[in-house]
């Protein structure tokens, strides 16, 4: 193939293929493939653009630090596929882009707007808890809910890889299981995991989702209807109350103090609710043992159905200050149990779980079949052997030391940093919840701080009004590294000095 190259074709300074190429891993995938992807993903979002001269195989792969041989590969497959030209003697260029046909882009405007004007639910146009996709580009990631790569037991969940990996286990593992989950892992749910939060259960009564996030969700769309009433934790998470909002025109805003909700008129007329008791989403508030004897005995009386959401469930920085979850207190079988690997583990491996009496566990499995049949066995199954291994019990003890000295450095470097802002933390909690001195917009603090390299999360998403979160955000300690929570918090306050003038 060739192409006619102008001699003003764009070229780039050095610099502009290292930041290209920062991203590349010499402990991931293999580096044609990094190359490869990073170039690609230029291309598409015009980053390079058609005709850029590319810098040559021997100067990429000095810039790179990597052999001659990985770049040339590289180059070449894209060659084959279309991504970049060759030309002889003259080097390697981006291909011209396709040209968009006027014709083409009215056509998918109007089949855009027919499509829209048969939507049922408008989800998008809802509030949503807004998390940068490129957060672990940022140097100071005070995100919650995302996890440190530096902490993840690689090699042990290598070899449960591997164990699982045998023809055995892959005849045992590769057939569509209809609407059933591993045994395996439901076995070491009720041993290992369920036990350690005061739950007993039996195989009929789990359950295995995608992450907490589908268990939320089936359990709102098998429990709530137009008019069932829903009590919602204000402030409380995002996603469940606009969950409640798409199916039930009864959403019940629960009242919260310092000790988590309040047990009153407003949560007795609720049908059902969905409750963070051992850390209030956002707030940290860990509800005390009496008042949560008080919830259950107050449920009981106003026959309420309780969703216990036990986010982060089994990883506590504190485990001696672990208070009960509310499932192992409940004598009458009126509350669900949510629970979730990913803040143990990793998000990305969308595993979660319920815990409920039989007759709920058999609607919801036919629920999820309709919906996606079951999450992967083969995932199952890893996490199953993961956990047997003792892998399981080995990470969260690691974890639990490592979270506790990063929440003391963080308390320190609060005071050090953030002494005109207010903040708190219960026990065992992954962030820290804290209001901004007065004037202060945390949706404008948290552009501001984005500039500065700090990620955080402005607090106005988790309330039903907005205006009542302004003045507050979040801030995780998951994602990052012990060393950069003085530096980030210092640019934090720099920003929040910004915001003030």
């Amino acid at each position: 193939m060739s192409i006619n190259i102008s001699k003003s074709a764009p070229t780039h300074p050095d610099i502009v293929w290292t930041r290209l190429f920062s991203g590349v891993d010499r402990n991931g995938v293999e580096l044609n493939v990094q190359i490869r992807r990073a170039l690609v993903y230029a291309i598409q979002t015009g980053t390079l653009t058609a005709g850029a001269r590319l810098p040559s195989s021997r100067r990429l792969a000095a810039l790179l630090n990597v052999a001659r041989n990985t770049v040339t590969g590289a180059y070449q497959t894209l060659v084959d596929e279309g991504f970049l030209v060759a030309t002889e003697r003259q080097g390697i260029y981006v291909a011209p882009s396709l040209q968009e046909h006027p014709s083409d882009r009215h056509r998918d405007e109007a089949g855009s707007l027919r499509w829209q004007s048969g939507f049922a639910i408008r989800p998008s146009l809802q509030r949503q808890i807004d998390k940068p996709r490129d957060w672990l580009a940022f140097p100071y990631p005070f995100v919650f809910g995302q996890f440190d790569p530096s902490l993840f037991p690689t090699n042990n969940w290598r070899e449960a890889v591997r164990v699982t990996s045998s023809v055995k286990e892959i005849y045992g593992w590769a057939g569509d299981q209809v609407d059933d989950d591993d045994p395996d892992l439901v076995e070491q749910l009720r041993v290992q995991v369920l036990p350690s939060r005061g739950i007993f259960a039996d195989p009929d009564e789990i359950i295995v989702t995608l992450g907490s996030q589908q268990a939320l969700s089936m359990l709102v769309q098998l429990m709530v209807g137009r008019d069932t009433i829903v009590g919602v934790e204000d402030p409380g998470y995002a996603d469940l109350r606009n969950m409640v909002d798409l199916a039930s025109s009864g959403r019940q805003n629960l009242n919260m103090d310092g000790d988590g909700v309040i047990v009153d008129e407003t949560f007795g007329r609720c049908d059902i609710a969905f409750l963070t008791v051992s850390h209030h989403c956002p707030t940290t508030a860990a509800m005390p043992l009496s008042r949560r004897q008080t919830l259950l005995e107050r449920a009981e009386a106003d026959n309420v159905l309780i969703v216990e959401d036990d986010y982060e469930g089994g990883l506590s920085t504190d485990p001696q200050q672990d208070v009960p979850s509310l499932k192992s207190l409940d004598r009458t079988g009126r509350v669900v149990y949510v629970g979730s690997f990913s803040k143990a583990l990793a998000p990305g491996l969308r595993i979660g779980y319920i815990v409920a009496p039989p007759s709920v566990i058999r609607e919801l499995r036919v629920l999820r079949r309709l919906l996606l049949r079951h999450p992967p066995i083969n995932n199952q199954r890893i996490l199953a052997t993961f956990i047997a291994l003792g892998h399981y019990r080995q990470h969260m003890d690691r974890m639990s030391i490592v979270l506790a000295k990063r929440a003391q450095h963080m308390t320190t470097m609060l005071g050090e940093h953030l002494s005109d802002c207010r903040w708190q933390r219960s026990p065992g909690a992954k962030n820290f919840w804290v209001e901004a001195p007065p004037g202060v917009d945390c949706v404008t603090l948290a552009a501001a701080a984005r500039e500065k390299g700090v990620l955080i999360e402005p607090g106005a998403a988790f309330f039903a009004d907005a205006s009542a979160g302004r003045r507050f955000f979040r801030l995780g300690f998951t994602a990052i590294a012990e060393k950069r929570i003085g530096p980030g918090l210092a640019l934090l306050s720099e920003a929040i000095s910004d915001c003030r003038s």
